[in-house]
């Protein structure tokens, strides 16, 4: 099965009496790459969500997002810290005396400071069971999602694979017709410079052409790149960089034909295949 490196999942569940939220996104990447943006409250869960992460994707930048957002509920039985508050308000007194110009704390600024409001404790140990279910949830649909997206890629790769073969098909028969033809231009040439043929020039001369032109190894290697890349998209595992490699060899196999090409046939074809090729690169550089 083919994989996307480009997918996007996102879960929310109650838990504990608050709602907690985890949001997977990828892109295409040479590796694997995590981005964690967690809730303080969750940054003890990082090492266990990066580990569960690795061991579902391979490759992409992967940003990982997880959130608790408390319920109304929550929020009404919240409290003040009165000991955190008198601290506060004995520290502020503290500065102003040191330095009278500055401002004192605002109700804002205390409330906003750690510890200070108070409500309702998590149970870390059962959220710790609740993040990775949940985690490994996003991550299943995380994976169909690029499975979707893969198995698309891997279908328009299919169709210029198949196109490919089609134009491997066509110029196989050219070349036999191009030595006829050149044999048939090499004895009139002969004929009109030295009114007669020497049989063993014009052999010596269609060996060497034939030679330069052949293109049956060329060929033959396109067809079998070809098949390799189909046993691959339909195979287990990562293909990214497999598929990859193989388009390398198929364009280094494509320039070749090109290169020995004495009719514009035959160019017109090798400059097909490299187009093909780039368009299945394009489509590559997204799977994992």
């Amino acid at each position: 099965m083919t994989f996307s490196m480009t997918g996007f999942a996102s879960l929310e569940r109650e838990v504990s009496g608050v709602t907690l939220i985890i949001e997977l996104r990828s892109v295409n990447h040479r590796y694997l790459e995590l981005h964690m943006k967690l809730d303080d409250s969750l940054r003890s869960f990082e090492p266990m969500a990066r580990e569960l992460i690795a061991a579902h994707l391979g490759r992409g930048k992967v940003e990982c997002r997880m959130s608790l957002m408390r319920s109304q509920d929550a929020t009404k039985k919240a409290e003040l810290d009165v000991s955190i508050v008198q601290q506060l308000a004995k520290l502020s007194a503290d500065v102003q005396q040191h330095m009278p110009a500055s401002a004192p704390l605002t109700v804002a600024d205390i409330l906003r400071w750690p510890g200070v409001v108070m409500s309702d404790g998590i149970d870390t140990a059962a959220l710790g069971d609740q993040v990775r279910a949940i985690l490994e949830q996003v991550l299943q649909d995380m994976s169909a999602a690029r499975a979707r997206e893969g198995a698309k890629l891997a279908a328009v790769i299919r169709e210029r694979l198949a196109e490919m073969e089609r134009e491997v098909a066509q110029v196989k028969p050219l070349l036999p017709l191009q030595i006829k033809a050149y044999q048939e231009r090499l004895v009139a040439k002969l004929q009109e410079a030295l009114k007669s043929v020497d049989e063993e020039r014009v052999r010596q001369e269609l060996v060497l052409f034939a030679q330069r032109v052949d293109v049956d190894e060329e060929l033959t290697r396109l067809t079998a790149h070809i098949e390799e890349v189909k046993r691959i998209l339909g195979a287990k595992g990562a293909a990214g960089k497999r598929l990859d490699f193989l388009m390398q060899e198929l364009n280094r196999e494509a320039n070749t034909l090109g290169s020995k090409s004495v009719s514009t046939e035959v160019s017109q074809t090798a400059m097909a295949l490299k187009v093909l090729i780039e368009q299945m690169r394009e489509q590559i550089q997204n799977i994992e």
